[in-house]
């Protein structure tokens, strides 16, 4: 049985999120309905994660097996051709059987995207929180890194969950402007600017990183310094955190693997 690992890059808009649900549609569910015409029987495939109601990936990855034999490239093509636009497959590796799209996974990175002015312009609105009036970006930063390191991220996970522990380790995060160049720099100039958080890590507990971009956002609008970060950390306490950023800006960038 032939096993690839895929690159699949896709807009959640609409979408019930990466994991095949009752109702709705789903990443998952799309892939393995098309790999199922082409197998000819139900196929099942891994998600490196699981993003969530809306979120959108550049380069989320997953890992599957087939009873046909077929090459990568052909692969691509052919999903390409039965999936949505929406949903396009970058690459299909060819890895060994024991490939697992999440527990080889060594790191996942993140962008929140936030678009910070008056006016969110008609390309951006489905794909950045909207953040009205001025931002702090270098005390979001200062923010920022004291994510990184290994901490207990209690704080920032969804209530109601209850993984196995809410340890984690941050390898970066950080806040900048985005560049811009030609129409869309005059553009933003205009309008306002493209804010990114950045963040790597080993592991995500579920809503982490939409939490993290909130409580930034409070720290950006001067509510609060950038050291009450630390003090949030600490109390693993949700309540204590900024609140949970809209689905629209989180896009998971890429999965790196050994």
């Amino acid at each position: 049985m032939p096993s690839f690992k895929l690159t699949v890059s896709y807009d959640g808009t609409g979408m019930v999120g990466w994991q095949r649900q009752a109702a709705g549609v789903s990443v998952q569910g799309l892939l393995e309905d098309a790999l199922a015409e082409l197998d000819g029987q139900s196929v099942t495939v891994t998600g490196a994660g699981r993003t969530d109601a809306g979120v959108h990936a550049l380069g989320q990855a997953a890992s599957v097996s087939l009873a046909r034999t077929i090459d990568g490239p052909s692969l691509a093509r052919a999903l390409n051709a039965k999936l949505p636009l929406s949903v396009r497959v970058l690459d299909a590796l060819s890895v060994a059987p024991s490939f697992h799209a999440r527990f080889d996974a060594r790191s996942k990175t993140y962008h929140y995207r936030m678009w910070n002015g008056e006016v969110v312009p008609p390309f951006e609105r489905a794909y950045t929180w909207h953040v009205p009036g001025p931002l702090d970006v270098p005390s979001m930063a200062a923010a920022a890194a004291i994510f990184e390191g290994k901490h207990d991220f209690a704080a920032f996970q969804s209530t109601g969950t209850e993984p196995v522990t809410t340890t984690r380790r941050v390898l970066s995060a950080s806040v900048h402007v985005a560049s811009r160049s030609g129409a869309s720099e005059g553009l933003a100039r205009s309008a306002g600017v493209l804010v990114v958080f950045e963040v790597s890590g080993d592991g995500f507990l579920r809503h982490m990183v939409r939490s993290m971009a909130g409580t930034l956002v409070e720290v950006g609008r001067g509510r609060r310094p950038s050291g009450w970060v630390a003090d949030v950390l600490r109390s693993r306490e949700r309540s204590r955190a900024g609140p949970r950023a809209p689905a629209e800006g989180l896009f998971l960038v890429r999965v790196e693997y050994a």
